[in-house]
């Protein structure tokens, strides 16, 4: 089964600064972008760090949070980046990043495990083309109905379990798949229901058993 892609879901338009960017003209960028980080690139443009709007505001609360001198009770880099004046310094680094032949699931995990809302998009040589957000992964689940369903038929019934595209009825409405039929032999209904659950836009899967579905014909259902 083949997800969407990271390239397919990405902005392109990155705002991004340099080592040197001064710390006033990160914050104009932010505040004129209505943005809460920006990535920081090297000559080649390729990611380094990430400054955030947290990472700002250490020139505010960053001594507070070191701790008085010799304590040690905050984080080590707080009183570094609350006397930093350009993006080397005040920058979260490495950057996280995702490459641009990742799927959606892939990215997910990565944004997940790391607790963060975006990733930065590199191609083959690690040079920065974009941004993808968990917002733009929630897109796949704007997939129409009739594509899921098409794409049920053609991936997981004849491709991936070598069945007849009429063999099932496969039934979707608001993303919710509906599997009924008799299954061969041969076929387990976990495995038709997890290869149901790795088509991009699917919510839930459910299979019903010959005689407790009703006869609609597979050629209109999911419309």
């Amino acid at each position: 089964m083949k997800h969407q892609k990271v390239c397919d879901l990405m902005s392109d338009a990155v705002v991004r600064v340099q080592r040197g960017t001064p710390f006033k003209e990160i914050a104009h960028l932010l505040l004129e972008y209505d943005i809460t980080a920006v990535p920081v690139v090297d000559e080649e443009n390729r990611p380094v760090g990430v400054v955030s709007e947290a990472d700002l505001l250490q020139k505010m609360w960053g001594q507070d949070l070191a701790g008085p001198p010799g304590h040690g009770d905050g984080p080590p880099s707080a009183g570094a980046k609350a006397s930093a004046t350009d993006a080397a310094g005040l920058m979260t680094s490495p950057a996280l990043c995702a490459r641009e032949d990742w799927s959606v699931v892939d990215a997910a995990r990565v944004m997940a495990r790391h607790g963060i809302k975006r990733l930065l998009v590199v191609d083959e040589g690690g040079r920065l083309i974009g941004v993808v957000s968990r917002s733009d992964l929630l897109r796949v689940f704007l997939r129409k109905d009739r594509a899921i369903r098409t794409e049920i038929i053609e991936e997981a019934l004849v491709q991936s379990l070598g069945l007849a595209p009429s063999s099932l009825q496969v039934d979707v409405e608001h993303g919710h798949v509906v599997v009924s039929g008799r299954l061969p032999g041969e076929v387990a209904v976990s495995e038709l229901e997890e290869l149901c659950r790795r088509v991009d836009g699917v919510v839930a899967v459910e299979f019903s058993p010959a005689g407790e579905a009703g006869a609609e014909d597979p050629t209109t259902a999911g419309r």
